[in-house]
């Protein structure tokens, strides 16, 4: 779809009052600005404004709404469907409003609403704290804390939004609103899941948590390895604390000292074990793993910030992810987990990776609207892929894993690790008896769903 041409006087009274960056069709920065992680999403707004304050997100609303023109919001850009541009429409796009203020004596830290995770774990590393963050640097904060927020931490200090303390939104008719939890509660419960329903949020308060030590450790096998490994992991995951997070994933070996050359290139077992705790908790944790005798095998203690840096999937691939919830893992779906790893594309930045959940992940502070958190494991087929001419091997493949896994589902989804498959799916993402109360929330600030371009909740 072609871009609106716009009004010369209306972009230039937005321009006027504006501390942030305006950028249109033919300015040299475009294209460069629209550009989002997922490169099979090629859209063109008629506007990207490039904010720096509240007052800036506010008068991108109202200059997208006064001409009926699509809004979508951008933090992190990592939204697989590509739910943070539009073809057409206005791109309030908050990357510049990225600062991060810590407090270490309350132990919460100010996010701005275009701050990524390693803006987010820079700023709290010096101080030995941390929050569940996502599983790579470059995720966006926002995005992933109002959709649940599943990472590496989650399992000894809980979902991301557990850690919420309260959050600053612009809302459709470009007012500024906060909610906590002794601050307009109801808003505050629908931003535990419900993700960019409500409003733009230009800031989160989350909570922190100590972390004095961090350690990783990456292990890795020829793939036919897969399904003993897979079941020494379930069994040790079965009795972890909850400092242990981590994966088990099919992956192309990497090019790295630690990697034997015969797996560089190659399509690998892995499990990456974290550890909120010293290397040596770390070691005996792994003992049963390392009795495997893992072919390749890094284990270190690091800044819990490098480890999110470490990890980060290349930009420029195309994008296709899913995911399904497991109440069980039995033997069965580690035999099938394990062999339909032979689809992937390799070699490539694709990952076949089962994630537990479990601990804090489990026991839910309050009756929030993300009904995952109650399923042991998730399979989550994450694929990124160079060629146009895999596309549709590689979305076979996340589909037949899902198909694979269908009798052990819990139903439930995390929405943030989904595209748009459809509204039964944001209903398994929300629950289903939790629509209707999620439904009057949206009606009351959002009742014309301005802000659709995400995991929708209709207006009541």
């Amino acid at each position: 779809m072609a871009p609106h041409v716009l009004d010369g006087a209306a972009l230039d009274a937005l321009r006027s009052g504006f501390a942030g960056e305006v950028v249109v069709p033919g300015d040299p920065s475009y294209d460069e600005t629209r550009t989002l992680f997922n490169a099979m999403i090629d859209r063109r707004p008629s506007l990207i404004a490039l904010c720096e304050t509240v007052d800036d997100v506010a008068a991108a609303i109202r200059f997208g709404r006064d001409r009926g023109l699509e809004i979508a919001v951008r933090g992190g850009g990592h939204s697989v469907a590509g739910m943070s541009l539009t073809d057409g429409g206005v791109v309030v796009d908050l990357r510049r409003m990225h600062a991060v203020v810590v407090d270490p004596r309350a132990r919460t830290a100010r996010v701005g609403g275009g701050a990524t995770m390693s803006h987010l774990d820079r700023a709290t590393q010096p101080y030995e704290l941390a929050t569940t963050g996502g599983r790579v640097s470059t995720t966006g904060v926002g995005g992933f804390a109002l959709g649940g927020g599943s990472g590496w931490l989650e399992r000894k200090f809980g979902p991301a939004c557990d850690s919420l303390v309260e959050a600053e939104l612009v809302t459709a008719d470009g007012t500024l609103v906060r909610a906590a939890e002794n601050e307009d509660p109801e808003l505050f419960w629908a931003l535990h899941g419900g993700g960019g329903n409500f409003g733009v949020a230009t800031s989160l308060t989350l909570r922190l948590h100590p972390l004095p030590a961090f350690t990783m450790a990456l292990l890795l096998w020829p793939a036919e390895a897969g399904p003993e490994v897979l079941r020494t992991y379930r069994t040790l995951l079965a009795s972890a604390p909850d400092e242990v997070g981590g994966a088990m994933l099919f992956l192309t070996g990497p090019p790295e000292e630690f990697v034997p050359e015969h797996l560089v290139g190659a399509l690998a077992c892995a499990v990456l074990v974290t550890y909120a705790g010293t290397e040596a908790g770390a070691r005996e944790v792994l003992e049963p793993l390392l009795a495997l005798g893992p072919e390749g095998r890094l284990v270190m203690e690091l800044p819990y910030a490098d480890l999110q840096s470490m990890l980060d999937d290349p930009p420029g691939y195309r994008n296709y992810w899913s995911a399904e919830y497991l109440d069980h893992f039995p033997d069965e779906a580690v035999d099938r987990f394990c062999a339909r790893a032979r689809d992937m594309v390799v070699p490539s930045p694709s990952q076949q990776v089962l994630f537990p959940a479990g601990g804090a992940v489990a026991r839910a502070p309050a009756d929030y609207p993300i009904p995952w958190r109650r399923s042991p494991w998730v399979v989550h087929p994450f694929g990124l892929w160079a060629d146009p001419a895999d596309d549709r091997r590689a979305r076979q493949w996340a589909h037949d894993i899902r198909d694979d896994m269908r009798q052990w589902s819990s139903g439930a989804v995390y929405l943030n690790f989904i595209g748009d498959e459809g509204s039964g799916r944001v209903v398994a993402g929300l629950g289903a008896h939790n629509l209707g109360r999620l439904a009057r929330v949206k009606t009351a600030y959002d009742p014309d769903n301005v802000f659709r371009l995400n995991h929708n909740i209709e207006p009541g």
